[in-house]
């Protein structure tokens, strides 16, 4: 019997997904924020397709976890399996532009070639060294702890630099034990420092003024076109779910906006 999801906060059930410890740990910490579902169409909470030859067809699962709280616009989860070589998650948390809070942004992707790991809390301001400063003062001392760890992933593209904190680990690991236990030891460490870095942050964020909100607000739409018109995930999905259900889901559901 297929496991049906109607709502965004219905658990995540993919047999064999990598990263469940990753999400359901960030689920038990933002309980505290009085989450709200979002209203996502049920096509969008759970998909499935074949991909692969036919004597040899890969089941590809993709299911959307999603709340909303007074201070978070959204904070999303995209959970894909592709058979047994593919496993991403990639994780957002938007913040209302009320508040001065960062995004919080985790994309963790196992592929055939090895595993992608990116992790941090994303400046909405790139250039405003108040916004900046408020939160790196704390992510400092945690972004220097794994960045000793985690080896360098190389460049990332000019235009994408500035969508991302000083604090931010990135790093591209092979499939081997030891990545293993680097994901299952470090790399979950840092999820769990960072995104409990960021939920302090948001609890403590106060409202900011009219004139400060439409500044974060820029920033927001500046970040989100950017990410949506980007996604390195939009070949992929397209592969397994064709081209109008892939734009719907990256243009109207994992990057949308109030303002979209």
């Amino acid at each position: 019997m297929t496991y049906i999801r109607k709502s965004s906060l219905d658990p995540i059930n993919i047999p064999d997904w990598r990263w469940k410890k990753f999400l359901d740990s960030a689920i038990l910490n933002i309980q505290n924020l009085d989450i709200m579902p979002c209203n996502f169409s049920e096509e969008f909470l759970q998909k499935q397709a074949l991909t692969g030859s036919k004597s040899n067809p890969q089941k590809v699962t993709t299911n959307t976890w999603a709340c909303r709280t007074e201070k978070l616009e959204k904070v999303r989860a995209v959970c894909l399996q592709a058979g047994a070589s593919t496993s991403v998650f990639n994780f957002v948390a938007i913040p209302s532009v009320n508040y001065e809070i960062p995004f919080f942004g985790a994309d963790f992707v196992t592929l055939p070639s090895g595993h992608l790991i990116a992790l941090d809390l994303q400046p909405v301001l790139s250039n405003d060294t108040q916004h900046i400063n408020k939160f790196m003062k704390h992510l400092k001392p945690l972004s220097s702890k794994y960045l000793s760890i985690f080896p360098n992933g190389g460049e990332i593209p000019l235009e994408a630099k500035k969508f991302f904190s000083p604090g931010f680990i990135w790093t591209r690991l092979p499939l081997s034990q030891e990545s293993d236990e680097m994901i299952h030891e470090h790399l979950m460490s840092a999820f769990i420092q960072y995104f409990d870095l960021y939920l302090n942050i948001v609890q403590e964020a106060d409202l900011i003024s009219h004139e400060r909100s439409l500044l974060l607000r820029q920033g927001q739409h500046s970040y989100l076109q950017y990410r949506s018109s980007k996604d390195p995930a939009r070949g992929m999905l397209t592969r397994f779910y064709g081209k109008e259900w892939t734009e719907c889901y990256i243009n109207d559901v994992i990057f949308s906006s109030i303002f979209s």
